[in-house]
């Protein structure tokens, strides 16, 4: 999927202004950003259900034209499922299968999504993790080569996550394109191989979410050692590490602020005076910190 020079607008709103967009088959992508970014017009166009006011847009080799019609292939939702509330969660799949000619073996997707056990229950009573999960079935009923995805882990409780996790992952090893908006940076780094951060319709990063460590400030990082008094002196003599000195209520944890190369060279320091790393990670993920970054940004303005 390629995406050139995208811009849209709704009257005197930008929601995206020129923005390139990259996504190889197999790979699931993650969109993050502030509300109003542009996250779910982005979305929105690959799923053709608004066409872009200027730029070219090809998805799964063919290009989009200004007509809104998704090209085959192509599945997923927005600003959550749209569901029948007063059918089951077979008979709303079964509608569906209907309205896109689609031969789908009905019970076989509902498991595939853990709704085996619920397939004959009213959709009216799901809670907002199972109206997620049968939304992704309906997305599956076409066996999707890309599949677009908005917020698919709201309501989820972690073994839900989890489920869906690995759902998206089997259908990214067998080739099919993910793309997922979410505020949960805990999915996006856990499921995505490329990121891309939109601030105010603009991409302000792209690339793999650990490469957000090598670019961004300094962050915070929790450090657990064998010997906390002689990790602190250690700490001291590095340069470009400085301590937290902040309250803490484990004070065997230290909290430590540096770029990637800085806090490389602390390890190497830590080992070689046979102090031994026990814990080393984020207080608050690459990903995150980018995303508050932004925010900040926004609110400042």
């Amino acid at each position: 999927m390629k995406a050139r020079g995208i811009t849209k607008c709704f009257g005197d709103v930008v929601a995206l202004d020129g923005i390139d967009f990259d996504v190889a088959p197999g790979e699931i992508h993650g969109l993050v950003g502030p509300n109003g970014a542009g996250k779910t017009t982005l979305l929105g166009l690959l799923l053709s259900l608004a066409v872009a006011d200027e730029g070219s847009l090809e998805i799964l080799g063919t290009p989009v034209g200004r007509a809104l019609a998704a090209p085959a292939g192509v599945a997923g939702f927005v600003d959550g499922p749209g569901l029948y509330p007063a059918l089951t969660a077979r008979q709303n799949l079964a509608a569906l299968a209907a309205l896109r000619d689609a031969a789908a073996d009905i019970d076989d997707t509902l498991g595939r999504v853990g709704l085996a056990d619920v397939a004959d229950d009213r959709v009216r009573g799901f809670s907002l993790g199972m109206r997620q999960r049968l939304g992704l079935a309906a997305a599956l009923l076409t066996e999707p080569r890309l599949l677009v995805l908005d917020e698919p882990a709201n309501g989820l409780d972690p073994a839900g996550k989890k489920h869906v996790h690995g759902v998206l992952e089997q259908l990214a090893d067998g080739g099919t394109t993910v793309v997922l908006s979410s505020h949960r940076m805990d999915d996006l780094e856990a499921l995505c191989s490329e990121v891309t951060i939109l601030a105010t319709g603009r991409v302000a990063f792209t690339g793999p979410p650990a490469k957000l460590a090598a670019e961004n400030r300094e962050l915070a990082y929790r450090l657990r050692t064998s010997d906390p008094a002689a990790a602190r002196r250690v700490i001291a003599s590095t340069p470009g590490v400085a301590a937290d000195d902040g309250p803490r209520q484990d004070e065997e944890v230290l909290v430590v602020r540096a770029l990637v190369p800085a806090l490389d060279e602390l390890v190497r320091r830590l080992v070689g005076e046979g102090v031994a790393v026990r814990e080393l990670a984020p207080v608050v993920s690459p990903l995150e910190a980018a995303f508050l970054a932004l925010t900040e940004q926004e609110n400042a303005r």
